[in-house]
């Protein structure tokens, strides 16, 4: 056993390891946002640290520079999606706000007010519902 399979080893447990902990992250974090840290700090290092094991290991193959592609978009993937899911729940008030420290979005009017959706003029096109109410639904 070289050392480049040695140190290919030990990329790829703990790649698989920090891969873990993230997937239970995710379950066990209390609020989104905290859920969002470990998809994607966790889990980015553990992904390229699987890349570069395989790198290490499959060195002089041609299916190296598909692993490098893998690590880039996954490198300019994962925080912007994280950062839009946060977002997301920040403003449909899907975070424990007991749970933050600094609220940074509090005081910028940046929240969506707290009200229904908006009706459709035509109704709601996801409704069981005609438009006209039960009576315009057409009997079989």
């Amino acid at each position: 056993m070289s050392a480049a399979d040695v140190v290919a080893s030990i990329c790829l447990v703990l790649g698989c390891f920090l891969c873990l902990t993230a997937g239970l992250g995710l379950v066990r974090f209390p609020d989104v946002l905290n859920r969002m840290h470990a998809a994607t700090k966790p889990q980015v290092l553990g992904v390229l640290l699987v890349m570069t094991g395989a790198v290490i290991r499959l060195t002089g193959q041609p299916i190296v520079w598909m692993l490098v592609l893998v690590a880039v978009f996954q490198l300019l993937t994962a925080p912007v999606s994280a950062h839009m899911v946060s977002r997301i729940a920040y403003r449909r008030r899907h975070v424990r706000r007991d749970l933050l420290v600094v609220d940074e979005l509090g005081t910028t009017g940046d929240t969506l007010p707290a009200r229904p959706h908006p009706v459709h003029p035509e109704g709601d096109p996801d409704a069981d519902e005609p438009a006209d109410g039960p009576e315009a639904r057409p009997t079989r």
